[in-house]
């Protein structure tokens, strides 16, 4: 519908499409703000108070995410203090690794690095939300920038948009990196997508268009047969991580889906690796701690120290600036997914 049509059956937007700034007030999560989106049966949650990464993410009443033991909660005294970093680290939809460590937490040359780094909970900063007609189409936009800086260290600067349009079953996220600093910096990157229950259980099915598998460590060893399902539950089970070596078309575009053909729901992201080379997958069948991540990344799983020692370390020179652009988007017919599998099959088939 256009404008004109669509206000024949709404008296306000809001009815069916807002940007709304809310706050939390119990538990750890006291005091935590953020921006809450409608657009018509899509929902999700945009922390300001941690990297503008969302948090929460449902379709028509069925939550798609993952969210960890501690449950949600603001920034704390976990941040950033090595293992102790795993009582802070919620899960979410999604949540940013970097901008100086992506995995493990560890020293090195006298400097200590938190688990997946300190941008994860970073303020945003310059706020806005905003929902307004334009050329035709309601947009749902969310911005801000997040700044990883110390006194005679980095200043990097990470500026997003999240947008989304009515009448769309999918939204945007638009980041640029600009290191702002007078020395080029070390720039680690990776996005943790995290996929939870009921969207995610023994049904779920994952189509990655991946060369070659590969388990990180032992344990994930003889399990990566079984990289693109999941299984029911079971108690102590060890996590697996896999790298995949993804193919992409000629201008390195390249995407994952993650299906539910049981409750006819399905999860597509569309990503380019010209600066996310990198791409793995945590798989947890662990019970009470059940979910898979998808994990578009500028740097490997091994980490920091991997990295330094293979002298591959990806850097970003003085006020350089790299853009990344993620779009999630949503399936909930049969016709649907079947036609998202037909693609892949498809579009993949002839790249080597």
């Amino acid at each position: 519908m256009d404008k004109k049509e669509l206000y024949q059956y709404v008296g306000s937007m809001q009815q069916v499409a807002y940007v709304r700034p809310i706050a939390y007030e119990e538990g750890r999560s006291s005091g935590l703000k953020a921006y809450e989106v409608k657009n018509g049966g899509l929902c999700f949650r945009v922390l300001a108070d941690k990297c503008l990464d969302v948090s929460e993410l449902s379709y028509k009443g069925m939550n798609l995410n993952f969210l960890s033991k501690p449950g949600l909660q603001g920034r704390g005294h976990y941040d950033t203090h090595g293992e102790e970093a795993l009582r802070s680290i919620m899960g979410g939809f999604f949540f940013t690794a970097g901008l100086e460590n992506i995995c493990a937490p560890l020293s090195l040359e006298g400097k200590d690095y938190p688990m997946h780094g300190r941008i994860r909970t970073t303020p945003g900063e310059h706020l806005c939300g905003d929902a307004f007609w334009e050329d035709g189409e309601y947009v749902l936009r969310i911005q801000g920038e997040m700044r990883e800086a110390e006194l005679f260290g980095e200043n990097m600067v990470l500026r997003r948009t999240i947008e989304s349009r009515y009448g769309e079953k999918s939204f945007t996220v638009t980041d640029e990196i600009t290191n702002e600093a007078y020395r080029r910096e070390p720039l680690m990157l990776l996005y943790h997508i995290n996929m939870g229950y009921p969207f995610l259980d023994e049904n779920t099915r994952l189509l990655i268009p991946a060369r070659k598998v590969t388990p990180r460590d032992p344990e994930a060893e003889g399990h990566e047969d079984r990289y693109d399902r999941m299984e029911a539950p079971k108690p102590e089970e060890p996590e697996y991580v896999f790298i995949h070596d993804l193919k992409t078309d000629e201008n390195q575009n390249t995407y994952v889906c993650v299906m539910n053909r049981e409750k006819e729901i399905g999860l597509k992201i569309e990503f380019n690796m010209k600066y996310l080379p990198y791409f793995m997958e945590w798989k947890s069948v662990a019970a009470g701690d059940y979910v898979i991540g998808l994990e578009p990344s500028n740097s490997s799983v091994y980490g920091k120290a991997w990295h330094v020692e293979h002298d591959c370390v990806h850097y970003l020179e003085p006020f350089a600036s790299e853009t990344n652009v993620l779009k999630f988007t949503i399936a909930d017919t049969k016709e649907e997914l079947d036609r998202w599998e037909r693609e892949f099959k498809e579009k993949f088939a002839g790249i080597q």
